[in-house]
């Protein structure tokens, strides 16, 4: 596969697999999601060889360093030919959902909730 001589950072973020489509890639880079050197990108924007960018994808911010350009998706084993991922392992041990305490516990083994309780429950709702 030849190389190009540019390629849209949005259409890059995509063929590295960071984003699923292309158009989530571009609503990233739009909505400021996507940083090169602390700055925010336009998804128009070219990417050159050994940037960092930093993009945020769900709960994980992401920083990776361009290898090589690419303009079409290549497989997931193919990715590390074309993006160093630089992000620490701090990001990728976040929780995937966050964690919901219930809203009060009620120990199992007490039977139905009594007439009093019942109203207590339905005040918080």
């Amino acid at each position: 596969m030849k190389a190009p001589g540019s390629v849209r950072i949005d259409k890059w973020l995509w063929a590295v697999r960071l984003y699923k489509t292309r158009s989530l890639a571009t609503n990233a880079c739009r909505l400021g999601r996507v940083t090169i050197a602390a700055q925010p990108v336009k998804p128009s924007r070219d990417v050159r060889i050994n940037e960092v960018i930093v993009a945020q994808t769900g709960e994980i911010t992401r920083t990776v360093k361009v290898i090589a350009l690419l303009e079409q998706r290549v497989g997931a084993q193919l990715v590390p030919q074309y993006a160093e991922d630089l992000t620490p392992a701090s990001e990728y041990s976040k929780p995937r959902e966050p964690y919901l305490q219930p809203l009060f516990h009620r120990p199992k083994g007490l039977g139905r909730p009594t007439k009093k309780e019942r109203r207590q429950i339905d005040k918080l709702f």
